[in-house]
């Protein structure tokens, strides 16, 4: 288990007990890390002021999913969720930063099988996932 206890790692580790307490039925816990996510929003767009900055990009998707899933018919996404933020707590492996990799704005490498299996298969990184070729 990798544990940095760094800013970012905050962060991600005070949303998830917030999404954690929220799905479980503490009132307010999930629109708690919706707006907790939205301070990390501007938290990271204040430090490089792009929104196609790969930080901000990522912390944009994740609170776009926060809020789609307020959805009733898409409450189970909370599940994905937090299964996703607690790997990356725990194991130092975002999916949605990976994911996020692949955008066709985020990288110059043609789509393959090689590229699909390193951005989701290889170690946890420090710093960013992005392909910058």
């Amino acid at each position: 288990m990798v544990l940095k206890m760094d800013l970012v790692w905050w962060y991600w580790a005070i949303t998830d007990v917030l999404l954690i307490a929220g799905v479980a039925g503490m009132p307010y816990g999930i629109e708690a890390a919706i707006v907790f996510n939205g301070i990390q929003v501007i938290h990271f767009y204040t430090r490089t002021p792009s929104i196609s900055a790969f930080p901000v990009q990522v912390r944009l998707a994740y609170l776009a999913l926060l809020i789609i899933a307020l959805y009733p018919p898409l409450f189970f996404l909370y599940y994905l969720i937090i299964l996703g933020t607690s790997a990356m707590v725990l194991f130092d492996y975002c999916f949605l930063a990976r994911f996020m990799s692949l955008m066709p704005w985020n990288h110059q490498q043609k789509f393959s099988a090689g590229l699909l299996m390193e951005t989701f298969f290889t170690k946890p990184v420090d710093g960013s996932v992005q392909k910058i070729n």
